[in-house]
C-alpha cells in the first residue's frame, strides 16, 4: 500500500512511524515545503528566550534521521499545489528548481497545519516584523535579541505564543507590550475575570498588556520604530505578530473534500469525505469531547494523538478506539503566572445549555509551611443537576498542570464532584497539601451547590451586588483599611457592632478564613452574610487606601 503524507511537522511524522510500525511493508512517503520536520514548535519562544541553547535542539528529527529510525521516504522543500481525486494523484512543485512533481497513493494523509495569519495594514514588510512558526523564524528574531538591537518589542496578539514570547523577551531585559483586539487576552480560554487576574500579574512582572486595541500599523526606516494602534503609537524596536493561524489547504479549494473555514472535516477516524483521504493536525477539525461541537484545536498533543489514529486506521488495526474529541487543554508559562485551563468555560459551559455553578477559590499549591510554597486561584465549573465536573481554570506561579491533568482525567470518564473528593492524591509537603489543592476546590463548590456556602463571586461584585453589604475583614490579621475587623476565634455569640438582620460581605485572603467565619456567624442568626470568593488575592482593590 502507497500512503502518501503532505506535511512533515507533528502529525505527519507520527502518522508516517506509528503507520510503519504498524504496516512495514508499506510505502509511506512525506512530502513538505519545508527544511525541517519533527520540530518543537512550541519550543520557539524558549529558544528566542535562551533557555533552549541551540537550533539544533528543536529539531526532534532530520529527514535522513527519520527515513533511517522509521523506513519513511522524506522530501523536503516541495509544495503540493493540486490533489486530483479521481486519478489518486498530487502535483507538486520542488521549491528549489521549480520541478513539477506528480505523486500518485492509495491513500492520502493531509498534515499540511497552518501559516500565521498576517493582517493587512503598511509596514510588513519592515525589517525585524516577525512570526513565530518555524526554527527558522525564531533563530531568525533570537540573533537579533542575541545582538542588542531590540531594546523594545510590541507583542500583537494575546494567545499563548503571543504571552510565551513576551515572557521570554521580558527575561531578557527587552521592554514589552502586548497588544490584542479582544477585550482580555486569552479570550477564548480563560472567563474575563481570570484573564484580567493574569493581566494584573503580567503587568507586575514589567510586560504591559493593552487589551481592545487594534494593530493600526507599522513605520520606520528601513526597520521598525514604531507601532501604530487604535489607541496611539508605541515605540519599538522590533514587531511579533501572533495574530492566530489559518490552515494550509488552499491547495483543496476545488477538490471536492468537505471543509469549514478552511479547515478539513473529518469523522471519529480522522478520515475525511473521501474514504481514502485522512486529515490531521491544525489543518483539520476535531470536535469538542463535552458537547460534540467542532473545535480547532492548534496544538501539538491533540496532532500526535490524532496521528496515531489515523495509522492505526490505516494499518486496519482492530484496536483503533474511535477519537471522542478535545478539552481545549491548554497550559502556559506567562509573565508573572503560569496558567492552565480544561473543558469548557463558564461562558461556554451556559452556551452549550448546562445548568452552571461556578467556584472560584484560593488555595495553597503545596504545604504553606514549605520553602517556596504558594497559591493556586482556581475556577471550577460544575453542572449544578448533575454535579458532572466541566471545566478548570488555574493561574499561579507553581505547577498548574498537576491540577489541570486531574480535570482531565476526572472529565473525560465524566466524573461528578462527589467523586472526586476522596480520590487518594498524593501528598508530601515538597508537593501538595494534605488535603489535594484539587480536592479543596472541589470542596468548595460543594458546599456552595449543598448551601453550606452563600458566597459573592468576583464578577458579582465587580457588577456592584456588594453595594448594600458592608465588608467586613475577616483576615488572619486587620488588613483591610475602613473595613471592622472580625477575628475568627473570636465569634463565640452575637458581634458587638454587627446586626444579625445586617448584609455583611466577609472579606479574607482567599475566602477559606470566611467561610469559617460564616459558618461560626450562621450558627449565632447572622443569616444575610455573603463569603467573597477568592478574596483579596483575586480582588486586591480592597487593600488599597480608599
Amino acid at each position: 500500500m502507497k500512503v502518501l503524507i503532505v506535511g512533515g511537522v507533528a502529525a505527519g511524522t507520527k502518522i508516517a512511524a506509528k503507520l510503519k510500525r504498524e504496516m512495514r511493508a508499506a510505502d509511506v512517503e512525506i512530502l513538505t515545503m519545508g527544511r525541517d520536520i519533527s520540530y518543537a514548535g512550541c519550543g520557539l519562544p524558549y529558544y528566542v528566550g535562551d533557555v533552549i541553547k541551540t537550533r539544533d535542539e528543536l529539531v526532534v528529527n532530520t529527514p535522513d534521521a527519520f527515513s533511517g529510525l522509521t523506513g519513511s521516504s522524506v522530501r523536503t522543500g516541495v509544495e503540493v499545489t493540486g490533489l486530483d481525486r479521481a486519478s489518486k494523484t498530487v502535483t507538486a512543485r520542488d521549491l528549489s528548481t521549480g520541478e513539477v512533481l506528480t505523486r500518485s497513493y492509495d491513500k492520502l494523509v493531509i498534515s499540511t497545519g497552518a501559516h500565521p495569519f498576517l493582517p493587512k495594514c503598511e509596514g510588513l514588510d519592515l525589517e525585524n516584523v516577525f512570526v513565530m512558526r518555524t526554527p527558522d523564524d525564531a533563530d531568525a528574531f533570537r540573533k537579533k535579541v542575541d545582538s542588542g538591537e531590540i531594546k523594545r518589542a510590541v507583542i500583537v496578539g494575546g494567545g499563548l505564543i503571543g504571552l510565551e514570547v513576551a515572557e521570554n523577551l521580558a527575561d531578557r531585559g527587552v521592554k514589552t507590550s502586548v497588544i490584542d483586539l479582544a477585550p482580555h487576552i486569552l479570550p477564548e480560554m480563560l472567563d474575563p475575570e481570570m484573564s484580567a487576574y493574569i493581566e494584573n500579574a503580567m503587568a507586575n512582572a514589567g510586560v504591559m498588556p493593552f487589551t481592545g486595541v487594534a494593530l493600526e500599523g507599522i513605520t520606520g526606516s528601513g526597520k521598525v520604530e514604531k507601532v501604530l494602534t487604535s489607541r496611539r503609537p508605541m515605540k519599538a524596536d522590533a514587531v511579533v505578530l501572533a495574530m492566530g493561524f489559518r490552515p494550509n489547504t488552499e491547495f483543496l479549494a476545488d477538490s471536492g473534500l468537505a471543509m469549514e473555514k478552511g479547515t478539513l472535516l473529518v469523522d471519529e477516524y480522522m478520515c475525511t469525505n473521501d474514504p481514502d483521504i485522512y486529515a490531521a493536525g491544525d489543518c483539520a477539525l476535531v470536535t469538542i469531547r463535552i458537547t460534540g461541537r467542532r473545535q480547532w484545536s492548534a496544538m501539538g498533543s491533540t496532532a500526535n494523538i490524532c496521528g496515531r489514529l489515523a495509522a492505526m486506521r490505516l494499518a486496519g488495526d482492530p484496536h483503533a478506539v474511535s477519537y471522542p474529541g478535545v478539552l481545549g487543554t491548554g497550559i502556559a508559562k506567562l509573565p508573572g503566572t503560569n496558567m492552565a485551563r480544561v473543558g469548557l468555560t463558564e461562558k461556554d459551559a451556559r452556551e452549550a445549555g448546562f445548568d452552571v455553578e461556578t467556584i472560584v477559590a484560593g488555595v495553597d499549591d503545596k504545604a504553606h509551611y514549605y520553602p517556596g510554597s504558594s497559591k493556586f486561584l482556581t475556577k471550577m465549573v460544575c453542572d449544578k443537576t448533575s454535579h458532572r465536573l466541566l471545566g478548570l481554570q488555574v493561574v499561579g506561579s507553581g505547577s498548574v498542570d498537576k491540577m489541570a491533568d486531574i480535570a482531565v482525567t476526572a472529565i473525560s470518564l465524566g466524573a461528578k464532584l462527589e467523586d472526586l473528593q476522596h480520590c487518594d492524591f498524593a501528598y508530601t509537603p515538597p508537593f501538595s497539601t494534605a488535603i489535594h489543592p484539587f480536592a479543596v476546590t472541589v470542596n468548595a463548590l460543594l458546599n456552595k451547590l449543598n448551601g453550606d456556602l452563600d458566597s459573592m463571586t468576583p464578577v458579582e461584585y465587580a457588577a456592584g451586588a456588594a453595594e448594600e453589604y458592608r465588608v467586613v475583614d475577616c483576615s488572619i490579621l486587620p488588613s483591610i483599611p475602613g473595613a471592622p475587623y472580625l477575628d475568627l476565634s473570636q465569634i463565640n455569640g452575637p458581634v458587638e457592632g454587627l446586626s444579625p438582620d445586617e448584609k455583611l460581605l466577609l472579606v479574607c485572603s482567599t475566602g477559606k478564613r470566611t467561610y469559617l467565619a460564616q459558618n461560626r456567624l450562621k450558627f449565632y442568626g447572622y443569616h444575610n452574610t455573603k463569603v467573597l470568593e477568592g478574596g483579596t488575592l483575586f480582588t486586591p482593590e480592597f487593600l488599597e487606601e480608599k
